[in-house]
């Protein structure tokens, strides 16, 4: 039994925490903490995957080989996302929020990596319209945060 309870008490702290990940929470019924964790995380994830494919479209054996503009974008989304982590401002989430359209339309333009097969391609795919869906979310919060009762 005592192994049971400590998983719970492991899962309660670490992966869901109501006041720490609030994912399942209205915005509405969200307070001003739950809203900073829930901003924070996502400027974080968004935040590291700029770097990342800023970084990784330098390449030139991408399929946009040298397409300078890339890169110059993701790095604009690590910044907005600095930005939505530090002010938490609509317009920096609505700029993180940008980066899924953007890689779909990438996929659209110069298509994938050629060494991916067809279920690498789909995977992706559902990841990257994942995370647009949860964008929508994370603008609601942002745009929410002026109204949101509790301290900062």
């Amino acid at each position: 039994m005592p192994v049971d309870s400590e998983w719970e008490k492991l899962v309660k702290r670490y992966v869901w925490n109501d006041e720490r990940t609030p994912y399942f929470t209205r915005v509405a019924n969200l307070s001003r903490r739950q809203a900073h964790y829930e901003l924070f995380g996502y400027a974080l994830l968004v935040g590291v995957i700029g770097v990342v494919l800023s970084v990784a479209s330098l390449s030139v054996e991408l399929p946009h080989a040298d397409a300078g503009g890339v890169s110059l974008y993701a790095f604009s989304v690590c910044c907005a996302a600095v930005l939505l982590g530090a002010t938490r401002h609509p317009w920096a989430a609505l700029w993180c929020a940008s980066a899924p359209l953007a890689l779909l339309a990438y996929f659209g333009v110069w298509g994938f990596h050629p060494a991916l097969e067809s279920l690498e391609k789909a995977l992706l795919v559902a990841i990257v319209v994942a995370w647009l869906l949860y964008s929508r979310r994370a603008v609601a919060v942002a745009c929410a945060w002026q109204r949101l009762a509790g301290p900062d």
